[in-house]
């Protein structure tokens, strides 16, 4: 479903390199690690390609394992408290390549609802609403309708 979006969007496909997909165990263990349950659509889109890196190395979606380290980096790093606003709130699982990252809210039990994704700006901290939902986030991605 993914996948085949992503390419229906990608003039040149040999651009976008797919991963292996993700096993659900895999998944299970990082939400555990991460103290979240993933929506539905960013699941759906692990099973099918635990990975996808576009044009120039986009990390239009970012491996388990750099979703992981990504997460807890940033939500553990000693500086970032006096720097930027908190990253409790946010899963992160892709960046716009610039610095910038998208995410995804989690709620307080740590449910993430599979619609809005946000962008995170890395020079001033801001987090902006960018699509309702992680299909529209790689179609607006690919046909450069999210503007950053």
């Amino acid at each position: 479903m993914y996948i085949d979006l992503i390419n229906q969007h990608t003039p040149d496909s040999k651009a976008m390199q797919f991963s292996e997909p993700a096993a659900w165990v895999q998944i299970q263990e990082t939400e555990e690690k991460l103290a979240v349950t993933f929506p539905a659509g960013l699941k759906k889109a692990l099973f099918e390609s635990n990975g996808v890196t576009g044009k120039y190395g986009l990390g239009l979606l970012w491996p388990i394992e750099k979703i992981i380290s990504d997460n807890l980096f940033f939500k553990t790093h000693p500086d970032f408290s006096d720097l930027y606003m908190p990253f409790d709130h946010l899963l992160f699982f892709a960046d716009a390549g610039n610095g910038d990252q998208f995410a995804y809210a989690i709620k307080k039990n740590g449910t993430i609802p599979d619609h809005d994704i946000f962008v995170w700006n890395h020079e001033n901290d801001s987090r902006m609403w960018v699509a309702p939902d992680i299909g529209k986030y790689f179609e607006w991605c690919l046909t450069e309708k999210l503007a950053l």
